[in-house]
């Protein structure tokens, strides 16, 4: 099982979760986003999105962190990222994809590499934007999470996957976390498991 990452994506970052999780063995093949590495010809065959992750794995080659996730789900269900109950399941993809489509995708390198290139905003503007959106996702997560020691319910789910790594680029934006006490909780006390320990990029 090979994982195509880069350490500070955070998209990467939920995969790296969930494979320690299920406990996989995996080999990282790390790209340097900012040189461009992710584009070259041989890894479009990988990924023709031009994106980290990827999942190479019996044959199949697979993009976009919550398919993979779904996909290791479904090949290595134990312990479970997304509920079976269909009630569960729904509350836990809503909260997920807070994360995964209404933060994350206006946030991620590229966007921020266009606002600072092509449209001439300045480093504070720049991260003005990511901080407002990080804001805005994390205001609707405060509401929507459980009263549950982790936002997955008793232990950690697909919603941890996507929180912590979230946090983790929250803090090197410097977000005023006072107003999400309960998002911050959260994702601090799954952080601190072994498997959200070990998946965690390098200091920066």
């Amino acid at each position: 099982m090979i994982l195509h990452d880069f350490p500070l994506s955070s998209a990467s970052y939920r995969v790296r979760i969930v494979l320690n999780l299920k406990g996989l063995a995996y080999e990282k093949r790390n790209y340097a986003l900012r040189a461009g590495e992710q584009r070259a010809p041989a890894y479009l065959d990988v990924n023709p999105a031009g994106l980290v992750p990827a999942l190479e794995t019996d044959g199949l080659r697979l993009g976009q962190s919550l398919a993979i996730i779904d996909y290791l789900d479904a090949v290595h269900p134990e312990p479970r990222m997304i509920p079976a109950d269909p009630v569960a399941r729904a509350r836990a993809m809503e909260m997920a994809l807070t994360i995964a489509c209404d933060i994350h995708p206006i946030n991620n390198l590229r966007i921020l590499q266009y606002l600072e290139h092509d449209m001439a905003q300045d480093k504070p503007a720049v991260d003005g934007w990511y901080r407002h959106w990080v804001e805005q996702g994390f205001a609707t997560l405060e509401r929507l999470l459980p009263d549950t020691p982790f936002a997955g319910g008793d232990a950690p789910n697909i919603v941890d996957a996507c929180l912590v790594p979230q946090m983790y680029n929250a803090r090197r934006f410097k977000v005023d976390l006072t107003p999400f006490p309960r998002v911050t909780d959260m994702a601090d006390r799954a952080g601190a498991l072994a498997a959200f320990a070990a998946a965690a990029p390098p200091k920066v």
